[in-house]
């Protein structure tokens, strides 16, 4: 009897071993690992992709890498609360500053998520990662024009944001 045990083309004891251990290091995380290696099964499940069939276990490891990409962006977004010096921001601001100031940037947060997605990309690159619009435009391969559009895009929505709080 083999001690494989295959599901999809996938051997299942070199994902929970292998591929698990892998992820585990770069999340530093057990459970983090667990559920991008779960979440990476079920993408490969529904996936009608030829790459699926011919190398399965190659194919995998790419979704385990795009979700490993995609979920540490989602973590750097935000600021732990804890790595903030609160007592620098109460000598400096009143409760109702700080309380406004979460507001806005959670109303900005909003309108951000809300973006198309190439807009939010092209914004987030632009505005956080400091890239030059060339770069973006090589980075997702889009024209320079279409990454100031999009660009110009984010700023109005935003600037409508900032208009409509004024009044």
């Amino acid at each position: 009897m083999s001690d494989t045990l295959a599901w999809c083309g996938i051997d299942l004891k070199w994902a929970y071993t292998v591929e698990l251990r892998r992820i585990g290091r770069r999340t530093a995380c057990v459970q983090r690992a667990k559920d991008i290696l779960h979440d990476a099964l079920v993408f490969f499940a529904v996936s009608s992709n030829p790459a699926r069939e011919s190398s399965p276990e190659a194919y995998l490891n790419g979704i385990v890498n795009h979700l490993m990409v995609d979920e540490y962006r989602y973590r750097t977004r935000f600021v732990e609360e804890d790595q903030i010096d609160e007592t620098a921001m109460i000598l400096e601001c009143s409760p109702e500053q700080i309380y406004e100031t979460r507001q806005m940037l959670y109303n900005l947060q909003r309108i951000v998520d809300l973006l198309p997605k190439k807009c939010r990309q092209v914004f987030w690159l632009y505005h956080v990662d400091e890239m030059k619009q060339s770069d973006i435009s090589t980075h997702l391969g889009i024209s320079t024009s279409m990454v100031e559009k999009h660009l110009i895009r984010a700023m109005l929505d935003i600037r409508a944001f900032q208009q409509k709080m004024a009044h």
